[in-house]
């Protein structure tokens, strides 16, 4: 049984730095285990396309792909636009099989790059209980993703910092320049944000200028191509792959 194919499932944006990092998180995932194949298909604005790359495996022969949703919580694009593309594409291709790997969040791994960043930003552990920090997300429509949000945010308040508040970009409030506001107004002197993001872009873009407008003393970086990231990309595959109670070397 051949091994099957990692397809990692963007969004896609306008901006070209979006594609770019989508791309080196990938290479990063492919040096971290030699041999696996790994493609890159994106929903709209960046190509190849899903749909076009799922057809290429198809005609070159391939028994199985992976389908693993860049995505940080299960929100419209999880719940609707993937499905839906990959039904129509399950029935055009019936000798490809199309499994489904779930989306990247939450997960420590996600937490650890969020630390990641903050340090390469300026931030040192012992700076963590004078701070507030700002958990920054695309934002979303979906209950249950704001809920997601909230309680990472909640959790990241136990590991040492002053207070944690989430915002978001779009679709949701509070904004980021509002919750870094809002921690000025309890108090807090100095204020972090963490776009809790992948990818530069619009919305990232939109999180970096309300941070700026209030005043914050710490941005960091996007999520980006991270080690940790490609590790948990590894993670979703394996999981995927493997049936629960069964073993890679079963």
């Amino acid at each position: 049984m051949t091994t099957p194919v990692l397809l990692v499932i963007a969004h896609g944006s306008r901006d070209p730095r979006h594609a770019a990092t989508v791309h080196a998180l990938t290479e990063r995932v492919r040096a971290a285990r030699p041999g696996l194949r790994v493609e890159t298909g994106f929903l709209e604005f960046n190509a190849p396309s899903v749909p076009r790359v799922l057809e290429r495996l198809a005609a070159e022969g391939a028994d199985e792909a992976i389908a693993l949703p860049l995505l940080l919580t299960r929100a419209f694009h999880a719940k609707t636009d993937i499905p839906s593309v990959l039904r129509e594409a399950r029935a055009r291709l019936p000798r490809l099989h199309i499994r489904p790997a779930d989306v990247l969040g939450p997960s420590p791994l996600l937490n650890a790059t969020l630390g990641r960043r903050l340090r390469e930003a300026g931030v040192r552990p012992g700076d963590l209980p004078r701070t507030g920090l700002v958990l920054a997300s695309a934002g979303s429509t979906d209950p249950e993703a704001i809920a997601v949000i909230a309680e990472i945010a909640r959790e990241l308040r136990h590991t040492g910092w002053c207070a944690v508040r989430p915002a978001f970009a779009s679709a949701a409030l509070p904004r980021t320049e509002d919750a870094v506001r809002a921690l000025r107004a309890d108090g807090v002197r100095h204020v972090a944000v963490a776009p809790y993001v992948i990818a530069p872009g619009r919305l990232p873009d939109r999180i970096a200028a309300g941070a700026e407008a209030a005043g914050a003393d710490i941005l960091a970086d996007v999520l980006g191509p991270a080690p940790e990231l490609a590790r948990l990309l590894l993670d979703r595959y394996d999981e995927a792959r493997v049936p629960v109670g069964a073993s890679l070397s079963a």
